[in-house]
């Protein structure tokens, strides 16, 4: 996922789409637990992707907050 699909989702979008990723990641360890992932670089991406995601909602949020102010 680019920086620039991201920040065109809407407030709601984002959390989905973070909540999903979370999900996602969280199955791609158990999977590997369990037996190993034939690409385990996969684990790496949804790591990215959440910490992108996660940026933006922070960026978002200090903007709000210095609008506000």
């Amino acid at each position: 996922m680019k920086q620039s699909e991201i920040t065109e989702l809407s407030e709601n979008e984002l959390m989905e789409r973070l909540d999903n990723e979370k999900d996602y990641l969280a199955r791609l360890r158990l999977n590997h637990a369990i037996s190993p992932l034939d690409n385990p670089n996969k684990i790496g991406v949804a790591r990215r992707n959440i910490a992108r995601l996660t940026t933006e909602v922070n960026r978002r949020n200090k903007q709000s907050q210095e609008v506000s102010e």
